[in-house]
């Protein structure tokens, strides 16, 4: 089971960036994501989740109003739309999933976690 992140890069304070979010061996458009970044020094942080279930989406206050999740079914694909980011939003970000949840209520204990991407906004 393979989940990959990607889209991350450099970008300066106030712009924007979309991560992806593919998998190779299922469809996510049967579970749960959820998205998670580890900056430099500090734990995991969770940063949201997007339910299959009923769309439904949780953001965490950091970046509640910034950030949204969404996927595209046709493309296997699940987006992470960062804007106004701040260089405190500089981490590895990771989509995770459990293979099982169609809901956020379990997306802090998501066990199946990607190859994270970088994302560093300069100040």
């Amino acid at each position: 089971v393979q989940l990959q992140a990607s889209g991350g890069g450099l970008v300066q304070t106030g712009g924007s960036l979309r991560l992806s979010c593919a998998a190779s061996e299922f469809s996510l458009t049967n579970y749960a994501i959820g998205w998670w970044r580890q900056a430099p020094g500090k734990e995991h942080e969770g940063v949201g989740c997007l339910a299959v279930s009923d769309g439904s989406s949780y953001y965490s206050p950091a970046v509640k109003g910034r950030f949204a999740i969404s996927r595209d079914n046709a493309k296997n694909t699940v987006y992470l739309q960062m804007n106004n980011l701040v260089p405190e939003d500089t981490a590895v970000y990771y989509c995770a999933t459990d293979l099982e949840s169609v809901d956020c209520s379990a997306w802090g204990a998501f066990d199946i976690w990607g190859q994270g991407t970088l994302v560093t906004v300069s100040s």
